[in-house]
């Protein structure tokens, strides 16, 4: 069988970008490191199959490695993509992957737009926005923006994000092309476009969880207009950006006057163990997590930082059992029709209907949009809709 030589510099730029070497990679995808050393020497040693092992590993396709060029970053990745990756390298193949998705699914959507003549929201900045005020001012002001209810749950407070022409993705719970790995310590992103910016949220086990991931991105968005990447230790960071964003999505989403309906002095009696429990009506109501609570009345003064570091301890300790007692078994996917409404948010799969049912796109190219679904589940999938 015929064997291929590829271009060196562009397995050594893959290589460099994942922070891995030759034996490393030699490992992973069980192909002889003498192989890959001879490829490295522009010798035709590669057979098809092996060339889309390490295509599939890098997230790149076939012809990639077969172009003379000089990889060239910026003609690589976009400027929102190079913004994250300056401010955290991200060596993950699947990761950098996943990034690049999430914006062709940017792309797709701008076109399905486009093709239908809908007008595209490029007024998304609020024109009255005044970064000087404080931020419990600000807060407030963006809170009315988006006009949020009291009991407005994540889905209500994603759809008015994404009613302002801000595209909200959420990643999938099980193993496919849309899941952030549970174990990487990215719990979301946003990426800066004057029209249509991003927004991705990793899956969390709690609502709040993601409710309060959602407002801090959208702060990098609003208060610094950049792109950014956060990681689960930003979301406890007071200082800088990761500050003034946790500090926006603290008072947005817990307002002073919220933290009013809590009884202090029967908090300073509690145990630790005991907050879930006292919580979890204002937890449900305002759709946060008992940690953003305690943070809140933390800065506000109404509880000490050993109520608050107690609390810390105590779910660290909650989290550790729950790793070590963790099923086998595995959960039915019976819902998989409604996965793409949750990953990509209710505008999106209504544009790819809107496409579909005006011609604009077949039932094949749908299904392509809409992560893959079997032709009888986009049918289900519309009938839900």
């Amino acid at each position: 069988m015929e064997k291929i030589a590829i271009n060196p510099s562009r397995l050594e730029w893959c290589l460099n970008a994942v922070q891995i070497d030759i034996e490393c990679l030699s490992v992973e995808l069980k192909i002889a490191q003498k192989t890959l050393e001879q490829a490295m020497e522009s010798k035709e040693v590669f057979s098809v199959n092996q060339l889309e092992k390490i295509a599939n590993y890098f997230k790149r396709n076939l012809l990639f490695f077969l172009e003379s060029e000089e990889p060239q970053e910026d003609k690589i990745y976009s400027p929102q993509f190079r913004t994250i990756n300056n401010q955290k390298p991200i060596h993950s193949p699947k990761l950098r992957g996943f990034v690049e998705q999430v914006e062709k699914q940017r792309q797709v959507y701008l076109g399905l737009l486009e093709d239908l003549d809908e007008t595209i929201n490029n007024d998304w900045y609020p024109d009255d926005l005044n970064l000087n005020e404080d931020i419990k001012d600000i807060s407030a002001n963006i809170r009315r923006w988006l006009e949020l209810a009291v009991s407005d749950d994540f889905s209500a407070i994603r759809d008015a994000v994404e009613q302002k022409g801000i595209m909200v993705i959420v990643s999938n719970g099980y193993n496919g092309k849309w899941q952030i790995d549970k174990k990487n310590p990215v719990r979301g992103f946003s990426l800066y476009y004057e029209i249509l910016p991003i927004i991705v949220i990793k899956k969390q086990t709690s609502l709040g969880a993601q409710t309060f991931t959602l407002m801090h991105e959208l702060a990098h968005l609003l208060l610094h207009r950049e792109s950014a990447i956060d990681n689960g230790e930003d979301f406890c960071n007071y200082q800088g950006k990761e500050k003034e964003a946790n500090e926006f999505a603290g008072n947005l989403l817990i307002p002073d006057g919220f933290l009013t309906q809590i009884d202090i002095e029967q908090v300073l009696k509690l145990q630790a163990q005991e907050y879930n429990s006292f919580f979890e009506k204002y937890r449900k109501l305002w759709s946060v997590s008992n940690t953003a609570i305690l943070v809140r009345l933390l800065i506000n003064e109404k509880i000490s930082q050993e109520h608050y570091q107690n609390y810390v301890n105590y779910q660290e300790e909650q989290l550790k059992r729950e790793a070590n007692q963790v099923g086998s078994g595995s959960i039915p996917r019976i819902y998989r029709h409604r996965e793409p409404m949750n990953i990509f948010g209710k505008p999106f799969v209504y544009t790819v209907f809107d496409s579909l049912h005006n011609k604009k796109i077949t039932l094949a190219k749908a299904s392509t949009y809409l992560d893959n679904l079997k032709i009888s589940d986009v049918r289900q999938l519309e009938q839900y809709v």
